[in-house]
């Protein structure tokens, strides 16, 4: 069952520079059960296109196209119905756990709060459902009387996870939940997070679905079932997690996938590889592909059209002209 869908979006943020294009033409979806990962470089326009799904944006921004949650728009939505939608149905961890959590109330409060906002419960069948929340995300329930300070950046991060549960919503948004965190703290939130994806799917309520940004492919390619990767504001490919992370198909893929060297692995170690240059300011994007500029098997048609999202091979889609298929 599909759960969201984006339909042509395009997000513009007003600024003293003009019209800066954040997000241009996504279509994509996110099914019931599954993890769906967002890859690219900072400024490629992943958290725009993940905050529009609960309308996080400022009110620079100007936002095209549909999102459809459970088949509802929801850039049309009334705010009373969008706040019902908000952590009900749909929920975001955000990166930097303490920057989010309120540093002078009690964590056990803070993950009480949507409930209370959203169900009409007994307080003392809240305090159970907190505690129940912490246990489900490996703390112990006498950690609610803790505050953030008292708390490790790996347990703040599962708070964040725990309220994002709350309410039992059909999906979560984790936005870099792992960037702050050692390796062995990431492995646990990362093993975590597609662990309550699986559970909620072996359940009667038919699943719930991720979608999970992050800059890196290693991480994705081991926790997500597609990937969509990013580039100047446009998915540039799609398909099966290992298979982008493998066999990309797109240059800029192939170069975030060589970015990340191989634990003994000597050649990644002695001769490392990166991608020359700088993203494109969004406001002054180059013609043709935008990719082109930093590109290593870049043509003149590159420069002077850009290529469409095509399907190139069974379940995967690519923006290339010399896409290796």
């Amino acid at each position: 069952m599909t759960l969201l869908q984006f339909r042509d979006l395009s997000v513009d943020y007003a600024s003293s520079e003009g019209i800066v294009p954040a997000v241009r033409g996504v279509t994509l979806d996110v099914a019931a059960g599954e993890t769906l990962g967002i890859a690219g470089e900072s400024g490629c326009g992943k958290t725009t296109l993940a905050s529009t799904v609960l309308r996080l944006l400022p009110d620079s921004a100007q936002v095209r196209g549909e999102i459809l949650l459970d088949g509802v728009d929801i850039l049309s939505m009334k705010w009373g119905r969008l706040r019902a939608v908000r952590w009900s149905q749909a929920a975001i961890v955000f990166q930097g756990a303490l920057h989010a959590l309120n540093p002078v109330q009690r964590i056990g409060d803070q993950i009480a709060e949507p409930i209370r906002l959203h169900q009409t419960v007994p307080e003392k069948q809240i305090n159970a459902r907190v505690g129940e929340l912490l246990s489900q995300v490996g703390l112990p329930a006498s950690r609610a009387k803790s505050y953030p300070h008292q708390l490790s950046g790996g347990q703040r991060q599962r708070v964040m996870i725990a309220m994002a549960l709350a309410c039992k919503p059909a999906l979560i948004i984790a936005d870099e939940p792992t960037t702050a965190l050692d390796v062995m703290v990431q492995a646990q939130v990362l093993d975590l997070l597609t662990g309550l994806v699986r559970d909620a799917s072996a359940g009667p309520d038919g699943g719930m679905g991720m979608i999970l940004i992050s800059h890196d492919l290693g991480v994705l390619g081991t926790t997500c079932d597609r990937i969509a990767v990013m580039y100047a504001g446009q998915i540039i490919e799609s398909g099966p997690a290992l298979e982008i992370f493998d066999n990309p198909k797109h240059p800029y893929t192939r170069a975030l996938a060589a970015a990340f060297p191989r634990i003994g692995d000597p050649t990644a170690r002695y001769s490392p590889t990166g991608l020359p240059g700088d993203p494109p300011f969004p406001g002054d994007l180059p013609t043709g592909c935008a990719f082109h500029p930093r590109c290593p098997i870049a043509v003149d048609s590159c420069r002077d059209s850009a290529p469409a999202l095509v399907q190139v091979v069974p379940h995967r889609m690519a923006a290339c002209f010399k896409v290796d298929s």
